[in-house]
């Protein structure tokens, strides 16, 4: 890499596999929760990874570049975490909570790499871009909001 153009090509590509990765991931999540709202959120999810997907696919044939031929290993680590936490004997109250923990964990790596995408976006001169990847970015805020309600509210206490 040499300057900042391929390593924002090469976050966009690492993103991408991170999506990919998720939208394989997130339908066992949806299968081992136990509380309704919780399934419901990682179902919304799913679907909002789905678009987030296509969303770097546009961006990357705007760029003229394949967004494929990165494998995120930071998703893949929490991904396997995750499948590990599953394997537990844990109650449904607190396999939900832990859900809830892996779940931010990915959500925290995503606004962390969509807020880095943004910012190079801005400062390569790519505006529309930018402001497609501020759209992700806003919406793993949210779903991040959605965890921490469902946790502070309920869950947590629940698998106190």
């Amino acid at each position: 890499m040499k300057d900042l153009k391929d390593l924002f090509e090469h976050q966009l590509k690492d993103l991408f596999s991170a999506e990919s990765q998720l939208i394989k991931a997130l339908p066992k999540m949806v299968e081992n929760a136990n509380d309704e709202k919780l399934k419901e959120a990682f179902e919304s999810h799913l679907e909002e990874t789905r678009e987030h997907k296509s969303r770097l696919e546009v961006i990357c044939k705007e760029l003229n570049i394949s967004p494929k031929g990165e494998t995120c290993k930071a998703m893949k680590g929490l991904i396997e975490e995750a499948e590990e936490f599953l394997q537990e004997d844990a109650s449904e109250d607190v396999r939900d909570a832990g859900l809830i923990a892996d779940a931010q964990r990915v959500e925290h790596y995503e606004i962390s790499g969509y807020g880095t995408l943004v910012r190079y976006a801005k400062e390569l001169g790519h505006e529309d871009i930018a402001k497609k990847l501020q759209e992700t970015l806003d919406e793993e805020y949210d779903a991040d909001e959605k965890l921490n309600k469902l946790a502070e509210s309920r869950l947590n206490q629940e698998a106190k």
